[in-house]
């Protein structure tokens, strides 16, 4: 049965902010609001909660593509190879916000991520996303709970959302109603940078 919590984005409260990280320090599941779908995540450092998620998605683990959810960008050069000052002032401009940037990976990457030549980077614009990265003092990793196919009703709304993920995972907070677009993936993994999918992030930024 998973924990239920309700934390408001304007002020999240800090007592139920760290008991979502010690679920998530336990190698728990949890699903959080961001500022596009809510998302499925995990410590990026528990191994098993990772083989969880890739069960739950139906891949390999080595295959799965996640994103790494961050505070900001400061810890950046851990996940991703050095990137150009070009690049690197668009992700100035564009986070926090709906985007998920994919980058080519460090060698420094966590084990489960070793044979990653990319890593795709969020930092979502939704302060119960960022103050449990935050509290957490490294990035979650994390997957939509969007179906692929459509949107349904219960992927916006958190009461819905903990009806049909009860049994999967051990937490999910709710942040209030969900937005059903997913965010804008741009690979600048290459030398031109490529719109992989056209979401809630505008791509007049580039």
């Amino acid at each position: 049965m998973a924990e239920f919590i309700k934390i408001y984005e304007e002020n999240p409260n800090p007592k139920e902010i760290k008991k979502v990280v010690e679920v998530l320090k336990r190698g728990g599941l949890i699903i959080y609001p961001t500022d596009t779908v809510y998302g499925l995540g995990c410590d990026i450092t528990n191994n098993k909660a990772l083989e969880r998620i890739a069960r739950i998605k139906g891949v390999k683990l080595e295959k799965a593509n996640f994103s790494f959810i961050c505070y900001d960008l400061s810890n950046l050069s851990d996940y991703v190879k050095q990137i150009d000052t070009s690049t690197f002032k668009i992700l100035k401009r564009a986070l926090p916000g709906p985007y998920t940037f994919i980058l080519p990976g460090a060698k420094t990457l966590p084990s489960a991520f070793k044979k990653k030549k990319t890593v795709g980077i969020r930092v979502p614009n939704n302060k119960i996303a960022l103050e449990i990265v935050k509290a957490l003092g490294n990035p979650i990793v994390s997957t939509s709970i969007r179906d692929e196919d459509e949107v349904l009703e219960y992927t916006t709304d958190p009461e819905l959302i903990h009806e049909k993920w009860d049994n999967l995972v051990d937490l999910v907070v709710d942040g209030g109603y969900g937005d059903n677009q997913a965010s804008t993936v741009i690979d600048f993994s290459q030398d031109e940078p490529e719109i992989i999918r056209e979401g809630k992030g505008s791509i007049e930024i580039f």
